[in-house]
């Protein structure tokens, strides 16, 4: 088989360290390369400068924790990221169980502040296909409100699908976010990105964490787009969770200040129903 010079099959070539034997394309980024020797790795082509670089980072960044498993990252470039292919099964129970105990244990690892990169990470960095800045705070409420509710804000003002007197009611809410956020937390290592695309339950019966958006947070952040989107066995992977690391009292009640973040993302991205249930979160608050 012939290798283009600048290809999937070449990346996996360069930095699994075998030839490639087939190529099988599973999106417009991502290609499943089996290799010569038998193994078979994941390619992904980055869209935005810098962006393998982050996700390699992040996913180290999680895997220095030694708690959550994540593919093992084997090389990546400006343009392309190799990483081992997940073998995926069914959900189970007790693996839902063990992801609660061990984003616990991932979180409980901490971060030098709120906002840190991973090492070797981006300040310029990106949440899915928005950017998101790794700029650094010690007061999480106004961490939050500044570098990751307000920007989105007022970027989906801009682009119109938030009116003025709707980002207005944003703004109204993240000042009060120092009397809504609950007890004071440490930053925590947080995957970012947590929702159910980005959970992988391996055909072994441990799961994998994909696509981070790794920084530190607080660590109600992942838990609130676990609920957001769905996970299956979502109530033992709680359960899990508060076995190993209790949440503070009132947790629920702030689930919706920690999916402000990511609903406002997702305005950004893909428009006005995400923007109304964001403005439902405020409204809650009120």
């Amino acid at each position: 088989m012939r290798v283009p010079p600048s290809g999937p099959g070449a990346a996996a070539a360069r930095y699994a360290g075998a030839a490639p034997r087939r190529e099988r394309s599973l999106s417009g980024t991502l290609t499943e390369v089996v290799l010569d020797d038998g193994r078979v790795v994941m390619v992904k082509r980055g869209e935005d400068p810098g962006a393998t670089g982050a996700e390699a980072a992040g996913l180290r960044w999680l895997a220095a924790a030694g708690s959550v498993r994540v593919p093992a990252v084997h090389g990546h470039d400006d343009r392309w990221l190799v990483t081992d292919r997940v073998a995926t099964g069914a959900p189970d129970a007790a693996a839902a169980r063990r992801l609660g105990r061990d984003l616990a244990a991932l979180h409980a690892a901490g971060a030098p502040a709120f906002g840190a990169a991973p090492p070797g990470g981006l300040r310029d960095a990106y949440v899915g296909r928005a950017p998101m800045r790794n700029v650094t705070g010690d007061d999480w409420p106004v961490w939050y409100a500044e570098e990751r509710v307000l920007p989105y804000a007022r970027a989906a003002a801009e682009a119109g699908t938030l009116g003025p007197a709707e980002a207005s009611r944003i703004e109204r809410l993240c000042l009060r976010l120092p009397e809504l956020a609950g007890p004071s937390e440490l930053p925590a290592r947080l995957h970012g990105d947590l929702w159910n695309g980005n959970v992988l339950w391996g055909a072994d019966g441990d799961v994998r964490l994909i696509d981070p958006a790794a920084h530190g947070g607080h660590r109600e952040t992942d838990l609130a787009m676990l609920l957001l989107f769905g996970c299956p066995h979502l109530d033992q992977v709680l359960a899990g969770y508060q076995q190993q690391s209790p949440l503070a009292d009132g947790w629920r009640g702030r689930v919706g200040l920690h999916q402000l973040f990511p609903l406002l993302v997702h305005a950004v991205l893909f428009g006005r129903p995400y923007a109304e249930q964001a403005l439902a979160v405020a409204e809650a608050a009120r």
